[in-house]
């Protein structure tokens, strides 16, 4: 069932607010089609965007990395936390080009980020990431050992404070443009898997599985 989510000043749309949208289901499906979240925050008075990977369990956001990772020592230190994540749906070229856009899904957290510690949480945490990428790769795979897991470090992200942007439609010219000779309209893109390359070092017949074969994204 949908959430409604009460915008704070900070998640509020200001620019285009009319692309606003709160609605926790529709965050969640943008957040489940993604792939690559960008995780801003400040250290030492410096900025830093850092693209990674993530998975969503419920309310939760989880993302990890190596042990030694700047950033992720720094957001289990209880540094606020901008996390984003953009879907591309199409070019929008209009008869202006100050009307030419983009149609776009997109979703900002705000909050701060701890360390998994409990292992079991952590293995959790880490297959929650795995199937987001490819759905069944994680019980097909070797599993982490000891000395694996103590060099990586989740973080789990509650999503409290959040909002989604959505840009859809054709392009929206002035009145007086609309007789323009030129061709509007909007080049649709999507992102789509080719035939899945066999590594170099396979040994014996191992057929590709059909999660590989068949690869699709299907929210």
């Amino acid at each position: 069932m949908s959430e409604i989510s009460n915008p704070t000043s900070r998640t509020r749309v200001v620019r285009e607010p009319h692309r606003g949208v709160y609605d926790r289901a529709e965050a969640y499906r943008i957040l489940d089609q993604g792939f690559i979240c960008h995780v801003g925050f400040v250290a030492q008075g410096q900025p830093y965007v850092i693209p990674t990977g993530y998975g969503r369990d419920g309310d939760n956001l989880y993302i990890h990395g190596s042990a030694a990772s700047r950033m992720l020592r720094n957001l289990d230190q209880g540094i606020p936390a901008c996390v984003t994540v953009t879907l591309l749906d199409g070019l929008v070229l209009a008869r202006s080009i100050f009307n030419h856009s983009m149609n776009y899904r997109s979703v900002v957290i705000l909050g701060t980020a701890h360390a998994v510690t409990d292992q079991e949480e952590k293995l959790k945490a880490l297959q929650i990431l795995s199937d987001h990428i490819i759905p069944g790769r994680w019980t097909d795979s070797r599993q982490p050992n000891e000395k694996e897991l103590k060099a990586t470090l989740a973080l789990k992200l509650p999503i409290e404070e959040f909002s989604a942007k959505v840009r859809q439609g054709p392009p929206l010219d002035d009145e007086e443009d609309l007789s323009f000779q030129t061709w509007a309209g909007v080049i649709p893109l999507q992102m789509v898997a080719s035939e899945p390359i066999d590594d170099p070092t396979l040994q014996g017949e191992i057929k590709i599985p059909e999660y590989a074969r068949n690869y699709v994204r299907k929210h």
